[in-house]
């Protein structure tokens, strides 16, 4: 089975085939540093890690670029109610940022670009646009593109024109001749920070940035453009017009569109106060648990966070890795065998689910079903079963950058986690299971159940079949 991508752009599957044979040019929105980043904009960045990761992992070089948009109205806003200066107020959020990406285990672009970065190529950009009577400039020191010199103007978002912009807000502004043309240079204001230009001191307007930085580092036509669904009109319908307008060539063949992130089925507003900051999801929850909760959704479809949702996916985590540690410590001097049929069993289930618009949503599906594969496995004394259909699990979802954590660390994480909340410890528990069997050697069965019962309303359940001290953490979806 061939690789096939949902292209927004023709809206249907496509067998993806990259311009240049073997290696792959992509580019995805980055974030617009103007405050912390939120769960939103980790749900993109996984996305696209992912989609980077497959690629490369079925033998393609890929060339990753996202941007950093470090000038804008709201981090000039944000950095004056600071008393900051506005490239040392994105400056800060930046850092603050590739550490949280970095501890959630996603890997950095190959080129991070910053739009202060590219400002004088943002220029030649706009003033090549302007001899070729695709944009103008006006008295006031602003620089429109003119929406009516391009004729696909509304191609991705298929939409007729006028239609597209019913319902946009219309910037009046001196010199504008249309409602619909959008900002390339903006004439700086009073006191904001600028840029020297041919039209006078200003910043560039947004949409020119992505354009700018992508075809930068990847050319004039990019295999994979992607970003948030709401990018889609006008951000990508702009950075289309004014790219193609420059070069006369596609500028993007796949576009690729994840969806938002809503809290109990509503959008994430400050007005509403249900946003999630990137940094409290991290403090609350192990890397995976937050990538596999993301990566369990399609990724075209809005990620909807209901009450619940992460503690059930951090009991499935801890299950897996539960699971793993059994079979490491059972395994002796067995390693994987990659020929086995349970090894390729893994292998072909993930293949098939990536290849079909990287649908980590059935791949993960699997993993459930080799749960119990693997204690069939075990029950039936077949380890090197086992031990397959682990390493098998182990090297292909390395792609989705799960489960490749010390398994001991991570149950022992959790298992603190929930302990803190009921006011134990390890080693509290085995002392009282320890009391417990105790207790029914002697056949005071009264006692032995207070200890059971003690326990379970802290949540720790004990498995009586077990010989040795037996407990584990009962998760309360």
């Amino acid at each position: 089975m061939s690789l096939k991508i949902y292209n927004v752009l023709d809206g249907k599957k496509e067998e993806f085939v990259p311009l240049e044979k073997g290696k792959v040019k992509m580019y995805a929105c980055g974030i617009t540093v103007s405050d912390n980043a939120h769960i939103g904009h980790v749900y993109q960045a996984v996305i696209f890690d992912t989609i980077r990761k497959y690629l490369r992992s079925i033998g393609y070089d890929v060339t990753y670029v996202r941007n950093y948009t470090d000038v804008d109205d709201k981090i000039i806003i944000n950095a004056r109610k600071k008393g900051m200066n506005p490239l040392d107020y994105a400056e800060f959020f930046i850092k603050k940022t590739d550490a949280e990406f970095d501890e959630l285990g996603l890997e950095p672009p190959t080129i991070q670009s910053r739009a202060t970065e590219c400002i004088n190529d943002m220029i030649d950009f706009i003033s090549k646009l302007i001899e070729k009577g695709h944009a103008y400039a006006t008295p006031e020191g602003n620089v429109y593109f003119r929406v009516s010199s391009f004729k696909e103007y509304g191609k991705l978002s298929h939409q007729i024109i006028d239609e597209t912009m019913s319902g946009v807000r219309k910037d009046i502004e001196p010199g504008k001749e249309d409602d619909r043309d959008f900002a390339l240079w903006k004439a700086a204001g009073d006191d904001e920070i600028f840029w020297e230009s041919p039209w006078g001191k200003g910043r560039p307007g947004w949409h020119i940035e992505c354009s700018t930085m992508s075809m930068k580092y990847l050319g004039e036509t990019l295999d994979i453009h992607g970003g948030g669904k709401d990018l889609r009109f006008p951000h990508h319908e702009n950075e289309i017009a004014q790219s193609e307008s420059l070069t006369g060539k596609q500028f993007s063949r796949f576009w690729m569109h994840n969806g938002l992130v809503k809290i109990n089925g509503q959008k994430m507003s400050k007005s509403l106060g249900n946003g999630i900051l990137f940094e409290d999801l991290l403090k609350e929850y192990n890397p995976d648990v937050i990538k596999m909760t993301m990566l369990l959704n399609n990724y075209k479809s809005d990620l909807n966070i209901v009450d619940g949702l992460f503690t059930k996916t951090e009991e499935q985590v801890y299950t897996f890795y539960k699971l793993i540690n059994q079979v490491n410590k059972l395994k002796e001097d067995k390693v994987a065998n990659k020929e086995s049929k349970e090894y390729k069993e893994v292998e072909d289930n993930f293949r098939n689910a990536m290849d079909n618009d990287f649908n980590t949503s059935q791949a993960l599906s699997y993993l459930f079903n080799y749960v119990t594969l693997i204690n069939n496995a075990i029950k039936e004394n077949n380890i090197q079963t086992a031990v397959d259909y682990v390493g098998s699990i182990i090297d292909h979802y390395e792609v989705l950058g799960l489960l490749q954590q010390n398994p001991e660390k991570v149950i022992n994480s959790i298992r603190n986690k929930y302990l803190s909340a009921s006011g134990l410890n390890i080693d509290d528990i085995n002392k009282m299971v320890e009391d417990r069997i105790n207790y029914k050697n002697e056949k005071n069965y009264e006692e032995a159940d207070k200890i059971r019962n003690t326990l379970a309303e802290k949540g720790i359940i004990i498995n009586d079949r077990s010989k040795d001290i037996d407990w584990d953490i009962k998760f309360n979806n």
